[in-house]
């Protein structure tokens, strides 16, 4: 047993040093003052001041974080009612269609739901821009949160349901005072992933913007293509440690959320 696990310890340390040690490479160069990342010359700043100097990159930033809260916040919003939707259906074989039809989005490749976005809006004649991104980011999040969601509500008891409306509270109550907080930590969870797929997707949004919008997926690729620059690392950086503190603080809001249940449990 003592060796398995020893083995088991060395496993994760391989796969965890394999997909952070470039990240880490990637963070250490954007402090070196050579300008290169074959050698490290020495300790710099001037790479991060350069990005809060490029008043371009500033407004792409703001318009990346923009299309991500408001199309986490709808996703999340629609997320929860297709989820309430799928559970209220009775009959077995429906409600595993809903869900296939669901997973469809999250299942298929990046490029085959960009391409079908850019067709769809052309041929309806959507602007590629920022509506076109916020409502292909919307799409593409949707059945994340259904996801998400889906679990909680499988987990609730309809004995709950049950005694609010014996209790003599209407259909509104029952939602927003035993449903809507008893899946809290699955919408919370939702509106995350929701946040960060929209943070860190490329493929769907290289297709749909346009018109002079660009979110900092398509910048840092396309300054990639330009040349290696360490500016680029450290944006890479600041956006890596972005979504680490969106990690720690879902971690944080999940916890204080387990809490109340664990109470009532042990009452």
């Amino acid at each position: 047993m003592n060796k398995t696990f020893r083995w088991s310890n060395l496993y994760l340390f391989a796969v965890f040093a394999i997909l952070y040690a470039p990240i880490i490479y990637l963070m250490v160069y954007s402090f070196n003052s050579g300008g290169t990342m074959h050698s490290f010359e020495g300790f710099t700043l001037e790479w991060y001041s350069e990005v809060f100097a490029d008043t371009r990159l500033l407004i792409i930033v703001l318009n990346t974080f923009v299309i991500a809260l408001l199309s986490a916040a709808i996703s999340t919003m629609l997320g929860v009612i297709g989820a309430l939707a799928i559970r209220h259906v009775r009959r077995r074989q429906p409600r595993n269609a809903l869900l296939s039809f669901n997973n469809v989005l999250i299942v298929s490749p990046d490029v085959i739901i960009g391409a079908s976005f850019l067709i769809l809006f052309t041929m309806i004649g959507i602007r590629l821009g920022f509506t076109s991104v916020l409502l292909s980011h919307i799409a593409f999040s949707v059945p994340i949160v259904v996801l998400m969601v889906l679990p909680k509500l499988q987990e609730m008891s309809p004995s709950l349901i049950d005694a609010a409306r014996d209790l003599g509270a209407s259909s509104l109550d029952v939602l927003t005072k035993v449903v809507l907080p008893f899946i809290k930590p699955g919408i919370f969870a939702g509106f995350f992933m929701a946040l960060t797929y929209s943070l860190d997707d490329f493929a769907v949004t290289f297709f749909v913007t346009g018109n002079g919008f660009s979110t900092l997926s398509v910048e840092i690729y396309s300054r990639a293509r330009q040349g290696v620059s360490l500016s680029i690392n450290a944006l890479s950086t600041l956006l890596f440690l972005f979504t680490i503190v969106l990690v720690i603080g879902y971690y944080f809001i999940n916890r204080r959320n387990s809490r109340p249940a664990v109470r009532e449990g042990g009452k």
